[in-house]
């Protein structure tokens, strides 16, 4: 997966704007875009467009619950798991135990749906607390259920008392770029997807497409969005381009016809393991 586009779960018109997006997950939201007085009708309207609609659309299908903290989650479940979606998105997570706290709650509304255990995967935001932070080293082992693990700055900036998450010249400043940095790490510690946050401002193309390249450059593989007009220009970040491709197969074979050695000569440059490492995870990208 490389984009993952947020839709509110109480919009019939945003659903089908999101399912007729090129996004590679479309992830129907019941958290933060939904009042709490219309949780409920929220969850009726993303069941049945889900169910109507998903034959209809190639992303995969992931719904953001309201976190265990809140009390509504199991009625979440309740209404979502029988459409069968792909996966959830658990909003702040504070461990590894939230996922699997979760992943018990829907072993037993998979059995009740006739589903195979494990058949729905788990994405947890694991920033949006202050303890989710410290935590991020617990979500490898965790669970086979999870598929990635993604970060947020807003809640955290709450969480903290921040006014703002970014500098004036629009940088994280240094308590959400380790949240950030800490993303990266717990996704290769646990050998997942790691998935960069949102850009709020989706009219600042130019500021978001610097954003793409520079979470691509540092080992994120996939970005979420707000709105559909950044979903292309996610997918483009996150495709391997066909040189670079072509680049990472000239060292995997190098390696290979020179008996798997410890270091390479390629085009007059030497590489070693971690180079190999590298090209390989890019060819896993465009295979994927």
């Amino acid at each position: 997966m490389r984009s993952l586009l947020f839709v509110p779960a109480d919009s019939e018109k945003k659903l089908a704007k999101g399912f007729a997006s090129q996004a590679d997950v479309v992830i129907v939201d019941l958290e933060d875009s939904v009042a709490l007085a219309n949780k409920g009708t929220a969850r009726e309207v993303a069941a049945a467009f889900i169910s109507s609609e998903r034959a209809n659309t190639s992303a995969k299908i992931y719904v953001r619950i309201n976190d265990l903290s809140t009390g509504m989650t199991d009625d979440d479940l309740a209404a979502i798991v029988k459409v069968k979606p792909d996966g959830l998105m658990l909003p702040k997570a504070n461990s590894g135990q939230d996922v699997q706290q979760l992943s018990a709650m829907l072993r037993v509304r998979e059995a009740e749906a006739g589903l195979a255990d494990g058949a729905i995967r788990i994405l947890p935001i694991i920033t949006e607390t202050p303890a989710g932070v410290f935590a991020g080293g617990t979500y490898a082992g965790s669970s086979p259920r999870l598929s990635g693990v993604t970060w947020g700055a807003e809640d955290l900036s709450a969480a903290i008392g921040a006014r703002t998450a970014r500098n004036s010249a629009g940088q994280y400043t240094d308590v959400f770029r380790l949240a950030r940095a800490v993303t990266l790490l717990a996704a290769n510690a646990a050998d997942v997807a790691a998935v960069d946050t949102v850009y709020p401002n989706f009219r600042d193309m130019a500021g978001f497409e610097a954003e793409c390249a520079d979470a691509e450059r540092d080992g994120f593989t996939a970005k979420m969005a707000i709105h559909p007009d950044q979903v292309p220009v996610i997918n483009a970040a996150f495709t391997p381009t066909a040189e670079a491709v072509e680049r990472a197969r000239a060292v995997v074979q190098a390696f290979e016809d020179a008996g798997n050695p410890g270091v390479v000569a390629l085009d007059g440059k030497m590489y070693d393991r971690p180079h190999l490492r590298l090209a390989q995870r890019l060819l896993a990208r465009a295979r994927n």
